[in-house]
């Protein structure tokens, strides 16, 4: 079976973002690689050097991965139609992550209870990731 992992796009800012998000979710960023590092580097558009060609942020349990848009290769239009889910073993961790990943962000739903988890709530971070954080999964 495949394992599903997420890849996201930032309009120049991954590197931040990404460093940012190891530290939030406590995770291991592995790769940072920008374009000017890559085996490519001489045939990717003027200007882009400085740019995340590909970063991986390993999880306990699962993968974050990104990089920037290219320039002149696309136009990036935003975060939209889907967002970003964690699930903890309780709502104490729930909120801390919820915490962290609001800080300059947008909450969208504030964190609550509900009859599937004892702590969710929504949010976009400073970067316009959309997250969805559950902890202390209910049965229904």
């Amino acid at each position: 079976m495949p394992q599903l992992n997420a890849y996201i796009s930032f309009n120049g800012n991954c590197a931040e973002a990404m460093q940012f998000y190891e530290t939030a979710l406590g995770g291991k960023l592995e790769t940072l690689m920008k374009n000017s590092q890559s085996p490519m580097a001489g045939q990717l558009p003027p200007g882009s050097a400085d740019l995340v060609m590909h970063a991986k942020l390993v999880l306990d349990n699962g993968v974050l991965m990104a990089g920037d848009a290219m320039p002149g290769c696309s136009v990036y239009e935003g975060m939209k139609g889907f967002s970003l889910a964690l699930t903890y073993p309780d709502a104490s961790q729930a909120r801390d992550v919820f915490t962290r990943l609001s800080e300059g962000g947008k909450v969208t739903m504030p964190l609550d209870s509900s009859f599937w988890a004892d702590a969710f709530g929504m949010l976009v971070d400073r970067f316009g990731t959309p997250w969805i954080i559950n902890g202390g999964m209910k049965e229904f």
